[in-house]
């Protein structure tokens, strides 16, 4: 079949000698030369589980394309570990690394004059990056997700990365030993692949095959399991109908297909973060989608999984109870999601899942029955109010409540915050307040699992609210609201709260309030100074100067 060819212009064209030269040199032949270049994206990198396994996987890809007359060719990206940098200066960097993996996708393919991508991703920000690189070129396009961990194990207690902090949190609350903490510590993390509940990772591989981006089952599959290297070897087979047919991503991501992702993600009791990436995704697509089209899904969708760090099970248990796909259908037969969006089979989502048998759901399995769900509406809950004029993201699944007041303790970094959880100066009953942290104040948005896991650990989870400008990692639980918009260092009313404050958090009226009078704000305005950030050079003054607001998906070219 003919098949549109960008890479003509560098591999078969007599005015241009110089590229041919030098694609020679690498050692094409003339039938590579001849055939659609695919480049492939690693974020493969030897420091951190999510990512070790990335590049073996592209090197498997690259074998496999001349069996369907392709001519992959390997290509590297960056990935920031969550993990690693949580709870230190390096975590700004995190989020930033999404738009920085976007932009890189786009410069080495269009640069390149490549005819399509595959993409391989396993940390959290490596997906939406991918997409958004993915929709900025615009042709055939195919994510691999790198796939989940096993489940770590510690005196027979099941682990995952979450189990480290809460440790920690522990320790000092004298709740744990010295010896079991290193237990715990050695044990939580066996081997490769990303974090094991339904944290960003899990979240937003999910989303993005509800969106119809990536193969049947990419996101269930188990980093070290033999499916996950046979989808290696077959997405080949996949981008060859993708380019026959010239289907692009932006025949695929539509508003309908964000909309699966959206319910997959509330379904499955998925992270925040999915709330920014999604709406950088609709951003990137020139697709019409806000927090108040989230907001409205989440008030007609249940959650129905009970998945850590919430509730009890790992994405490798949903693996042994069908997958991914075994849950969408059970999801598209009660009515949750358009099942005519294209995907990048070639088939509709509905045809994907046609022969597939629907998940056993049960109160004591992964997935609950749509009739008696664990939630009657989404845990992603869209808030605003005096304290967020423009909106606010929680995380509520109901256990743990529905509302809460307390007087807030307020902290201008993370390591203030950490500090007085550390010292106990954090008691039941407050409302703990880290702000300075926003897309432009941290600078980079940083998460705050270290904060909210040592308030779990040190037994306050239940009786302690917090709120932050910046947001969360998919691990966290507990009373938590960020993305709190506007954000302190541009002046938002979390940049005025004292000590003391009465804050409520309401998930019936969907609201976050003080009892501070508009009035009040504004005498205290007069005196507000905008936080210094010292030190800020190359990457992170460029995403000071240039990042978006949480609420339009802290995307950094709207500008």
């Amino acid at each position: 079949m003919n098949l549109k060819k960008y890479s003509w212009e560098i591999s078969d064209n007599d005015e241009h000698p110089a590229g041919k030269a030098m694609l020679y040199a690498t050692g094409l032949s003339d039938k590579k030369m001849k055939q659609p270049f695919v480049g492939i994206a690693s974020c493969g990198y030897e420091s951190n589980p999510c990512n070790m396994h990335l590049n073996d996987f592209a090197g498997l890809i690259k074998n496999s394309s001349q069996d369907h007359d392709l001519t992959g060719l390997v290509f590297n990206t960056i990935g920031i570990s969550d993990g690693i940098s949580m709870g230190t200066m390096g975590m700004r960097y995190s989020l930033v690394s999404r738009d920085i993996i976007a932009d890189s996708i786009e410069s080495f393919i269009l640069g390149h004059s490549f005819d399509a991508c595959i993409a391989l991703a396993g940390c959290d920000k490596n997906m939406p990056g991918a997409i958004m690189g993915m929709l900025r070129i615009d042709r055939p396009s195919i994510l691999v997700y790198g796939g989940t961990i096993a489940s770590g194990n510690y005196k027979g207690e099941k682990l995952n990365i979450v189990s480290a902090f809460e440790a920690f949190g522990k320790r000092i609350n004298g709740a744990i030993s010295d010896e079991d903490y290193d237990g715990v510590i050695r044990n939580a993390c066996p081997g490769a692949g990303a974090c094991g509940g339904m944290y960003t990772a899990n979240t937003m591989s999910s989303a993005i095959e509800a969106m119809g981006m990536s193969l049947p089952y990419s996101a269930s599959y188990p980093a070290n399991s033999p499916e996950k290297l046979e989808e290696c070897r077959q997405v080949n087979k996949y981008m060859r109908i993708l380019l026959e047919r010239d289907t692009k991503p932006s025949d695929i991501i539509t508003r309908k297909s964000i909309e699966n992702a959206v319910r997959v993600v509330i379904a499955l009791g998925g992270s925040t973060n999915a709330v920014l990436h999604l709406l950088a995704i609709a951003q990137t697509a020139r697709i019409d989608f806000t927090l108040q089209d989230f907001k409205a899904l989440n008030a007609k969708t249940p959650m129905i999984a009970d998945f850590k760090p919430s509730g009890k099970f790992l994405m490798e248990d949903l693996h042994e109870q069908g997958g991914l796909p075994a849950f969408m259908k059970y999801f598209l037969e009660k009515g949750f999601l358009h099942g005519d969006c294209l995907t990048v089979t070639g088939k509709t989502l509905a045809e994907n899942l046609e022969n597939i048998d629907p998940i056993v759901a049960s109160m004591v399995n992964v997935i609950h029955p749509v009739e008696t769900p664990i939630k009657p509406e989404g845990h992603l809950c869209i808030l605003s109010g005096n304290l967020a004029p423009d909106g606010a993201v929680a995380k509520i699944t109901g256990k743990e409540g529905k509302a809460f007041t307390g007087p807030a303790i307020v902290f201008d970094s993370e390591q203030e915050a950490n500090d007085a959880i550390r010292d106990h100066q954090v008691k039941a009953g407050d409302v703990v307040v880290i702000r300075n942290v926003g897309p432009k104040g941290g600078p980079g948005m940083p998460e705050m699992l270290k904060p909210t896991s040592m308030i779990i650990g040190a037994g306050l989870g239940s009786s302690v609210a917090l709120i932050t400008d910046g947001r969360f990692s998919g691990g966290t639980h507990g009373f938590v609201v960020g993305h709190v918009t506007p954000e302190a260092w541009t002046g938002g009313p979390i940049g005025l709260l004292e000590n003391g404050d009465q804050i409520t958090i309401d998930a019936d009226s969907m609201e976050i309030s003080v009892a501070v009078s508009a009035e009040t704000f504004a005498e205290r305005k007069k005196t507000w100074k905008q936080k210094e950030v010292p030190g800020l050079q190359g990457t992170l003054k460029k995403y000071n100067k240039l990042v978006a607001t949480a609420s339009e998906g802290c995307v950094t070219d709207k500008f």
